[in-house]
């Protein structure tokens, strides 16, 4: 039976990931392989791996992407430093939270969990109590939260992890790329994150980063790395030093790697936070405007990429985003576990990032709204976020 020819439809990736593509990053992959073990191939890596240092804000010279996605990276960064009859303990507020526990029960380790509610971030004093109090081995956190919406600051994580000389193990999945991490600053020892959120790039790839202090505490590991894929000293040896094979690495997702952080650098590391930033200030702008709330009650914690609003009464938001993809081609979110049906979760990532985005997107969700039995103000969302974006200008 003849097969049909491949034409995927146009979407606006407004969704919590993936993001849309540049493409800069397409033509990339276009271009004619190499192999896994050519010279080439370890030359546009090491070109990659200096970028991400600087988006990590890190010098760990183990810094690099792996051939998995951020769920491999995840159990990467796991099962590489949580041992058999470690302590592990993880600030659960959230479905990837959740994940990361998981990964540490099935590594053997005693996990503790911090539970809190989907949408809170952590105090100072709550970490700290807690760490103080466990004492473990290894602490866990997710620094940008997919499922909620909340950005986890560190510092205070770290300082308490340090005092009871725990490691630290850091989701970065939806903030690498388009928030500072600031990694050597805060103290994160180990970090992973993946290649189709804020780096506009398609999935396939998880970029993490060891510090010095977690790679000499993985030498000196005593218990055999339960899982062979992903051991990170056999990784080490492919990707430094002898380059002994490993696996065969997906070449031309490391050629849409390289683009998409070339484009990055030709916009300026700075320069796209600050666009990111803006972007959702607009945002959140424009909701108020709408009379929506966000999830996310403070500010301060609140994600630049995913946006996390709260469904108003009455309206089914499944229905909306069923409107929002047949007549605009966009794709948003919808919330899962304890928010299933109580949030749209609306990423504005990379590529899409942009005042004349945001300016599109504004005026189909408002419609999408209205059509699903909510009656948002017309016009009022788009006003405020221009607003917004006046006042930045001018500032």
């Amino acid at each position: 039976m003849a097969t049909s020819q491949l034409n995927p439809p146009q979407r606006f990736l407004f969704g919590p990931g993936p993001s849309q593509v540049d493409p800069r990053v397409y033509a990339a992959m276009a271009k004619p392989i190499v192999g896994h073990l050519d010279p080439y191939f370890f030359q546009i890596n090491m070109e990659s791996r200096e970028v991400l240092k600087r988006l990590y804000g890190t010098a760990n010279d183990f810094t690099l992407a792996i051939s998995a996605t951020g769920s491999g990276g995840m159990e990467t960064c796991v099962a590489n430093f949580v041992e058999p009859g470690s302590k592990f303990a993880v600030l659960t507020a959230g479905y990837f939270a959740d994940r990361m526990a998981e990964m540490g029960k099935r590594q053997g380790a005693t996990v503790v969990r911090f539970d809190k509610a989907w949408g809170e971030a952590y105090t100072d004093a709550e970490v700290r109590e807690f760490i103080l109090r466990e004492k473990p081995h290894v602490v866990g956190f997710v620094n940008a939260e997919t499922s909620t919406g909340v950005f986890q600051k560190p510092d205070a994580i770290c300082a308490a992890a340090r005092e009871v000389g725990a490691l630290i193990i850091a989701d970065c999945v939806t903030s690498l790329g388009a928030m500072p991490i600031d990694l050597d600053r805060s103290g994160i020892d180990i970090a992973y994150s993946c290649s189709q959120k804020g780096l506009s790039c398609p999935p396939g790839l998880s970029p993490l980063t060891v510090s010095p202090r977690a790679m000499e505490w993985l030498k000196n590991r005593q218990s055999q790395t339960g899982t062979w894929y992903f051991d990170l000293k056999l990784l080490a040896e492919y990707f430094d030093g002898a380059h002994r094979y490993h696996h065969t690495a997906p070449i031309s997702m490391f050629y849409a790697l390289r683009e998409a952080l070339s484009t990055i650098e030709d916009e300026g590391i700075a320069e796209r936070f600050e666009r990111h930033r803006a972007n959702h200030l607009a945002f959140v702008a424009a909701m108020a405007a709408m009379g929506l709330e966000m999830n996310v009650a403070d500010p301060s914690v609140r994600l630049w990429t995913l946006n996390t609003v709260k469904v108003p009464a009455g309206v089914d938001d499944l229905k909306v985003r069923q409107y929002l993809m047949a007549k605009y081609g966009i794709e948003i979110g919808g919330g899962f576990g304890p928010l299933a049906g109580k949030i749209f979760r609306i990423g504005l990532m990379g590529v899409l990032s942009t005042e004349p985005d945001v300016l599109f997107l504004l005026p189909a969700f408002e419609e999408a709204l209205r059509e699903n039995g909510y009656a948002a103000p017309a016009g009022a969302g788009a006003a405020a976020a221009r607003e917004v974006y006046t006042r930045l200008v001018a500032v």
